[in-house]
C-alpha cells in the first residue's frame, strides 16, 4: 500500500489515492492536532482499564462509586436537546459505505447511525472513502448506480456515474438525522500515522467528520451528532468531553455544537451511567442500551467467575432479569436527566423464501419493541430497513408524543449491584457451541474481506455479536461446562468442532466460495480468540494486525 506524506509535518497517510479533497491540509493538521493533544488521554485510559481488569479478574465486584455518590443524588439535568433530535423513536444502523448510507437516510427510520466500530472492517478504503461518503450525504449530492451485474460504478466523491441500464439510488427529500459513531478507545488507525505512531481510531474517524461536515450540518439546522462506544467510566466520557471542547472551539462553533449519545454496552460502564451523562452534560442526546457489547462485557468481567456463566447465546434476551435491570435503569437515570433513554438492537433481518420464518422473526421485533415502548424508552434500533416500519408502528402506537423524557415511568426504580450482576439462566447445548462456532468464524472470514455487517442464519451479525460467540466459548472452556449432550468443553472439543463446523460452512456456501476466501486465517483467530488464556481483550485487535498483513 502506497504511503503519502502530507503537508502537514509528521503525518503519514497510506491507502490515500484520490483522496485529496478529504485530506486538505487544513484537515490532516486538524486531526494531527486532536491526535497530539488526547492520545496521552486515551493511552492514559486504557492503561486504567487493564488496572481495572486486573482487580476484577483478582476477585474485585463492581459497585457504584462512593465518590461520585453526590453526582448520582444531585438534581441536576442536561442542556436542552435540539428539535431535530426530539423524536427518535426508530433508528437504523450499518456500515459506511455508499449504498448502505442512501438506503439507511431513506428507510423512514427518525436516525441513521453510520458505523465505522461494529459494522464496520477498518480497512483504508472503509474508513476514508466512508468520510466521503458521509460528507456527500451531508451535502446532499450523494448518489450511487450499479449496473445489472450489481458492481458499483461510481466514484467516491465524484458526481459522475457511468450508466449501464443499473439501479440508481440517491436521496429522498425527507431523510433520517444522521449520528455517526467513531470508533472505541481500543481501536487504532494504522492508515493515519502521527509523529511515527499510529493514531487512535476514534479521533480519525470523528476528526474528518467533525472538520467536514459541522458547519454545514448546524446550518442545515441539524447538528455533529455522534454515538460514542465502549466507553468503561465516566473519565473516558471526560476525554470525549474535553475533544468536543477543543474542536469546537478550533471551528469557532459555540458550545454543544455536538451532541453524543453514549452506548451502554459495558457492565463497568454500567455502574457509572449518571456520571457519564455529568460529564458530557453540555453535549448529551442521552443512552442507549448496546445489548450485544454489553453481553460480551458481562462474560469478559465475570470471566473468572463459575456462578455467572451464561446459558446459550439465543436465550440471553432482554428479558433475562440482569438486562432487563439495566435496561429499566438506563431509562430512570435519561429521563431524570432530561435525555433519550433509547432501546436496543433488533438483529432479525427479512427471511427470503420462508414465509413462516419471516413472520416469526417480525413477531420477535414487535414483542422486542412493545416491552421496551411500554417500560419507557424513547426509541430502538433495527438492523435492517424492511423493519423500520414495524418498530415504528409499534412506537406509534404507544408514544405518541416525541418521546417519553417526561412520562414518570421507572422514577421510583431502585436498582442494586446485584440486579446487575445476577447470573442468567437457562440450557448449554451442544447446538448452541457448535452455532457459535459457525458465525464465528464465518464473521471473521467476511471481515478479513472488508465486510463488518454480515447476514448469517437469519440475523445481522456485526463485531459485538461475533464477541459473544467467541467469548462464551472461550467462558464455557475455562469453567469445563457440560453440554446438554454430555460433552465436556475442552480445548481440544472446541478445536475438533471447529474443524467440522468449517466442513458445514463449505457445503452451505459452496467449494468454489470456500476456497476463495479467508477461511484459513478466520479459523486461526476464532480458535485462539476462543482458547488462549488469558481471555483476549477483543478479537477485533488481533483480527486488525491480520487485515494489515492481508493488504485489504
Amino acid at each position: 500500500m502506497q504511503v503519502q506524506t502530507l503537508v502537514a509535518a509528521g503525518v503519514e497517510i497510506a491507502g490515500a489515492q484520490q483522496l485529496d479533497s478529504l485530506f486538505s491540509t487544513e484537515a490532516v493538521a486538524f486531526v494531527a492536532e486532536l491526535v497530539r493533544r488526547f492520545r496521552p488521554s486515551v493511552h492514559e485510559r486504557l492503561a486504567a482499564r487493564v488496572e481495572r481488569h486486573a482487580r476484577l479478574a483478582a476477585g474485585e465486584q463492581l459497585h457504584f462509586l462512593p465518590e461520585t455518590r453526590a453526582v448520582r443524588e444531585g438534581s441536576w439535568r442536561c442542556a436542552p436537546l435540539p428539535t431535530s433530535i426530539l423524536d427518535r423513536r426508530v433508528e437504523i444502523t450499518g456500515p459506511v459505505d455508499r449504498k448502505m448510507i442512501i438506503n439507511a437516510l431513506n428507510s423512514g427510520a427518525s436516525v441513521f447511525m453510520a458505523d465505522f466500530e461494529d459494522a464496520n472492517s477498518p480497512t483504508a478504503a472503509n474508513c476514508f472513502e466512508g468520510q466521503v461518503h458521509l460528507r456527500d450525504a451531508v451535502s446532499g449530492t450523494i448518489s450511487l448506480e450499479q449496473n445489472k451485474l450489481g458492481s458499483s460504478v461510481s466514484l467516491p466523491g465524484k458526481n459522475l456515474l457511468v450508466s449501464l441500464a443499473g439501479k440508481k439510488y440517491s436521496l429522498n427529500e425527507k431523510t433520517a438525522v444522521l449520528f455517526v459513531r467513531p470508533r472505541g478507545f481500543h481501536l487504532k488507525e494504522s492508515h493515519f500515522i502521527v509523529d511515527g505512531e499510529a493514531a487512535p481510531g476514534m479521533l480519525v474517524d470523528f476528526g474528518f467528520y467533525f472538520f467536514h461536515n459541522a458547519k454545514n450540518l448546524l446550518a442545515q439546522g441539524r447538528g455533529p451528532f455522534f454515538y460514542l462506544p465502549k466507553m468503561e467510566s465516566h473519565l473516558e466520557a471526560r476525554v470525549w468531553n474535553d475533544i468536543f471542547i477543543h474542536a469546537q472551539a478550533a471551528l469557532g462553533l459555540p458550545l454543544g455544537s455536538i451532541k453524543a449519545t453514549c452506548l451502554v454496552e459495558t457492565l463497568p460502564g454500567a455502574f457509572e451511567i449518571d456520571e457519564i451523562l455529568y460529564e458530557l452534560r453540555e453535549h448529551s442526546a442521552g443512552l442507549n442500551c448496546g445489548r450485544w457489547d454489553y453481553i460480551f462485557s458481562y462474560i469478559k468481567t465475570n470471566q473468572n467467575d463459575a456462578s455467572r456463566i451464561l446459558p446459550d447465546r439465543g436465550l440471553i434476551t432482554m428479558t433475562q432479569p440482569f438486562m432487563h435491570a439495566y435496561s429499566l435503569m438506563v431509562i430512570q437515570t435519561c429521563h431524570k436527566r432530561g435525555v433519550h433513554a433509547m432501546g436496543g438492537m433488533a438483529a432479525q433481518i427479512p427471511v427470503k423464501g420462508d414465509e413462516a420464518k419471516n413472520n416469526a422473526a417480525f413477531e420477535k421485533v414487535r414483542a422486542d419493541k412493545l416491552r421496551e415502548v411500554h417500560d419507557g424508552h424513547d426509541g430502538t434500533w433495527v438492523a435492517h430497513p424492511a423493519l423500520v416500519a414495524v418498530a415504528k408502528d409499534v412506537f406509534d402506537a404507544a408514544m405518541p408524543s416525541a418521546n417519553q423524557i417526561d412520562s414518570g415511568k421507572q422514577k421510583d426504580l431502585v436498582t442494586t449491584a446485584e440486579d446487575l450482576l445476577r447470573a442468567p439462566v437457562g440450557a448449554k447445548t451442544e447446538h448452541a457451541l457448535r452455532h457459535n462456532l459457525r458465525v464465528g468464524v464465518q464473521y471473521i472470514e467476511a471481515w478479513l474481506r472488508g465486510s463488518g455487517a454480515v447476514p448469517l442464519y437469519d440475523l445481522m451479525e456485526d463485531a459485538a455479536t461475533a464477541e459473544i460467540s467467541r467469548a462464551q466459548t472461550w467462558q464455557w472452556m475455562r469453567h469445563g461446562v457440560t453440554l446438554d449432550t454430555g460433552l465436556v468443553v475442552t480445548e481440544a472439543l472446541i478445536t475438533s468442532m471447529l474443524d467440522e463446523e468449517l466442513v458445514v460452512v463449505a457445503q452451505e456456501i459452496g467449494a468454489e466460495r470456500f476456497a476463495k476466501g479467508r477461511f484459513a486465517e478466520a479459523k486461526t483467530l476464532m480458535r485462539e480468540g476462543s482458547t488462549a488464556v488469558p481471555l483476549q481483550e477483543f478479537l477485533t485487535l488481533a483480527a486488525y494486525e491480520m487485515l494489515k498483513q492481508l493488504k485489504v
